[in-house]
């Protein structure tokens, strides 16, 4: 700016001032000119009258009333001057324009956060800058740039602060001061020896601002401070407020906090949110603490909590989802510290129990799965005294549901899925009784227990008429599931098509957590899985894609996680369009990895083994998905179990491992037979047939191949029939009999009406052309 300032430009500090009246004294003194009066004001007014300059007005928080009266008074006196002040708050004159000096840019802290990244944020910049000078030398690396994030976060991207713990690496080193930087220490760090006396430490920076509170904000400051997050107006009130309500002076005093950049003001959420940085909280609990109000305002804070969830809960019965989530989820911070506090102590545990019940939909829409699961369980391990029935089951129904995405369909989700069944029947609570027929349907569909699913199914399905359409639509999902895997694909169609042609999609976030998954969408999924089956491979992959695009933009992870699981992957496998499958299991890896889900993560590493056997990597994808399938053993095999060991017994086959591939084949069927899970039966007997032509016994394989169709046939699987006409058609060959392997294959193919450039069907046409003599004998020349 120095061009368009011929007058040059002058700074005066108003630190170290104690009294208001000299203000403008300290500014003629900065400009060099002497005081001759008790008022120099005027004098300063016509003496800049025509003065092209710039004159910063540095610290002007302790004498704002004179400061803001001797800036307007030079501002109405020129038209030429310029003045830059600083301060904690605002000058409230006219003309003026507020900059607000936000924290220095921080990284989101990730584990997986690099060096490079890490160094383009201004915040790690300046710690890297002054831990060198401190060390001496100092450069990032990966393995601190997690650590150093942190650090900066913990300093809510203070300049001072990261300059005194940058300060600190030669005692602490960068993995040490992560761990010690708690809220005792942060305040006791000191600055430099040549600092001000309020720079020495963060305590005298803050008590400088504190000490020029007036005692009703004082008193409001330190008891926000309960606050470890977002809050809004209506809740700081509740914490504050003795009479329940707002009270002017709480709410003058939060203004003037905000106005002193003491609250930090976020104008970005539906409503409009407040919050303490961290410095500046643990400043504020320390002087709550010295109060002795400490113990009385957290319990406050734990029922005001309670109340606000409460509230969101009522929303939640009328509110779209995301809607719901934008307008709730600054709570979670302070429904973690409520908890803590309530679970501790002796006489709240019925606020314990009602907090962790009303919490469980946000943490739901945060996808926190494993943080509800511990904190329901620590509910439920309270006094009985504490829960009324009704909360006991829905604890019980968010450990079950929990337990599904964590670690699978193991016992414990089994007992916790049927001690609700018998808590709803004890009370006579449809609502939970049919929350608990579907998870345990869905547990005995996953461990192959597929008779007593069908048999649940139908249950749910009787008690689901008395309630509402939707219950009754999730029954038909359940029922054409059921009867998917049972091999009956023609009545399984029926009820899919009924389900998706009568359901209403939840609209409040109460109807879409009801039964967690996006039904709808789990309908096409097998809808997709049949359509295959039944010879419309192109019309598979679609509904795969649709579904799973949906999905994406819906942006519940969970839901996501099944259309992968049940349709994408699978789909896309049988279909060879191996470029999508890579994507599809890509996405399902990191989604089960970024929430931590066990379970989805055990079918992304199955999927992942197929993919890389049939990119021709045998020796790889063979240990790999041995592996895999110890993993999926380990959530109690769940629906495709069946599926990957018929992918790993050919894979065995085509490396040479033909005895291997026939035990494992013939696991496959034991478990067919044992579970009546039929729905590619048919598939594991054309394997058999294969692996026993590669043994050369082709009587055998025939009986294998001839079964294999039989149930195809049965059912209706034409994509099936394909496989198997291919397979039939090499033995055949290979047994002399080359005239009815090309009739029967001919005839197959030309049932097909779609899925012409499938894996499966150009590989039939390539045998189909062997067959063909003219071909063979054209393609030989």
């Amino acid at each position: 700016m120095r061009a368009g300032l011929p007058d040059g430009v002058c700074v005066v500090d108003f630190a170290p001032l104690a009294d208001s009246k000299l203000v403008p004294t300290a500014l003629a003194s900065a400009l060099g000119i002497g005081v001759v009066s008790e008022d120099p004001l005027p004098n300063l007014v016509a003496l800049l009258r025509n003065r092209e300059m710039l004159i910063v007005l540095d610290n002007c928080e302790h004498v704002i009333d004179t400061a803001a009266l001797l800036a307007e008074s030079l501002l109405r006196g020129s038209t030429k001057l310029r003045i830059l002040a600083t301060s904690r708050e605002s000058m409230r004159v006219s003309g003026e324009i507020l900059f607000r000096l936000a924290p220095l840019a921080m990284p989101e802290v990730s584990d997986v956060l690099t060096a490079p990244i890490a160094m383009t944020y201004s915040a790690v910049q300046l710690f890297v800058e002054r831990a060198a000078m401190c060390l001496g030398e100092f450069s990032l690396t990966d393995a601190h740039a997690p650590a150093v994030a942190n650090i900066c976060s913990h300093l809510d991207g203070i300049p001072l602060a990261i300059e005194m713990a940058a300060g600190r690496v030669d005692a602490f080193g960068i993995a040490g001061l992560a761990d010690v930087l708690d809220d005792r220490f942060r305040l006791a760090m000191r600055g430099r020896r040549t600092a001000l006396p309020r720079h020495q430490t963060l305590s005298t920076t803050l008590d400088w601002s504190y000490q020029l509170l007036p005692e009703t904000e004082r008193l409001v400051l330190r008891r926000l401070a309960v606050f470890a997050g977002l809050f809004t107006i209506p809740e700081a009130t509740g914490v504050l407020a003795d009479g329940g309500g707002a009270d002017n002076q709480s709410l003058e005093s939060i203004a003037n906090l905000a106005a002193k950049s003491l609250l930090v003001v976020s104008l970005e959420t539906p409503v409009v949110t407040y919050r303490l940085l961290e410095t500046t909280r643990a400043y504020a609990l320390q002087k709550l603490e010295e109060s002795g109000e400490r113990a009385a305002y957290a319990r406050r804070h734990a029922r005001q909590c309670l109340t606000a969830m409460e509230a969101a809960n009522t929303a939640w019965e009328t509110s779209r989802p995301e809607t719901w989530l934008a307008r709730h989820r600054h709570l979670i911070d302070d429904v973690r510290a409520a908890l803590d506090l309530s679970f501790r102590t002796e006489d709240e545990g019925a606020t314990a129990v009602a907090l962790t019940v009303a919490a469980v939909p946000l943490w739901y829409q945060l996808s926190l799965l494993s943080e509800c699961y511990q904190r329901a369980c620590h509910a439920l391990r309270l006094p009985a005294a504490a829960r009324s029935p009704t909360q006991e089951m829905r604890l019980y129904a968010a450990i079950a549901w929990c337990l599904m995405q964590i670690k699978g369909f193991v016992q414990e989700t089994r007992d916790t899925w049927t001690t609700l069944l018998g808590l709803s029947r004890d009370n006579n609570d449809a609502d939970h009784q049919l929350r608990a027929l579907w998870g345990l349907w869905a547990a005995r569909v996953s461990e192959g227990a597929l008779r007593t699913a069908l048999a649940l199914a139908e249950e749910f399905s009787f008690l689901a008429q008395q309630t509402s359409e939707l219950d009754r639509s999730v029954g038909d999902r359940m029922l054409g599931h059921s009867l998917h895997l049972l091999g009956e694909q023609a009545p399984a169609r029926e009820h899919l098509e009924r389900m998706l042609a009568n359901y209403a999609p939840p609209v409040t976030g109460a109807q879409a957590m009801r039964y967690i998954f996006d039904q709808r969408a789990l309908a096409r999924c097998f809808l997709a899985r049949i359509s295959w089956l039944q010879g419309y491979p192109d019309q598979a992959m679609g509904i795969a894609r649709d579904v799973t695009n949906d999905e994406r933009t819906r942006g519940d992870a969970l839901s996501l996680c099944q259309v992968l699981v049940q349709a994408a992957c699978p789909i896309g496998l049988v279909v060879g369009d191996l470029v999508a499958v890579e994507e599809f299991v890509a996405e399902l890896i990191e989604l089960s990895v970024r929430h931590d889900w066990h379970f989805w993560h055990a079918f992304g590493s199955c999927f992942h083994s197929v993919l890389t056997i049939k990119r021709g990597d045998l020796r790889v994808g063979l240990d790999l998905l041995e592996e895999a399938l110890s993993g999926l053993r380990s959530i109690d095999f769940g629906v495709h179990y069946l599926y990957f060991l018929c992918e790993y017994a050919s894979a065995l086959g085509l490396a040479g491992h033909t005895d291997r591939g026939l035990d494992t084949i013939e696991q496959a069927i034991a478990r067919s037979d044992r579970n009546d899970e039929r729905w590619c039966i048919a598939e594991v007997l054309r394997i058999k047939g294969e692996l026993l032509h590669r043994q050369g016994k082709f009587d055998g394989a025939d009986a294998a191949l001839a079964t294999a169709r039989a149930w195809a046939e049965r059912q209706g699987a034409l994509s099936l029939s394909l496989r198997i006409a291919t397979g039939s058609a090499r033995l055949w060959q290979d047994m002399g009999r080359a005239a009815p392997a090309r009739a029967e294959l001919t005839a197959v193919c030309g049932r097909f009406t779609e899925g012409f450039g499938t894996a499966d069907y150009r590989n039939a046409r390539a045998v189909l052309d062997g067959l063909n003599p003219e071909v063979a004998r054209r393609s030989a020349t």
